[in-house]
């Protein structure tokens, strides 16, 4: 399932802005160019499959949908976070030992 979540570049991305609030398919679509709908819908479909996020219709004129985190979102993307640490924390290193090698 991580690997499934992860593998693709743009996940990271949307669950990035559903997070920062940026809940409309709308909005997340615009939220980075080259990011398809087409893209965006599997990715939104992806993560409901696996309880990553909740889908809520607004009834409203016009109606429209948002997508929230579940709980197992939340938590899911801490581990996300921390193992976009570890990557910045490795590419910090590499770029001292290219320095040092300069």
């Amino acid at each position: 399932m991580v690997e499934s979540v992860v593998g693709c570049k743009w996940s990271l991305h949307v669950l990035a802005q559903i997070r920062a609030g940026n809940l409309r398919p709308g909005t997340l679509e615009r939220s980075a160019p080259g990011l398809t709908h087409k893209v965006l819908s599997e990715r939104l479909a992806k993560f409901l499959r696996f309880g990553i996020i909740e889908r809520h219709e607004i009834a409203s004129r016009p109606a429209h949908v948002e997508y929230r985190l579940t709980p197992f979102g939340e938590q899911f993307a801490r581990i996300i976070d921390e193992v976009d640490r570890l990557q910045r924390m490795l590419s910090d290193q590499k770029d001292g030992r290219e320095a040092d090698a300069s």
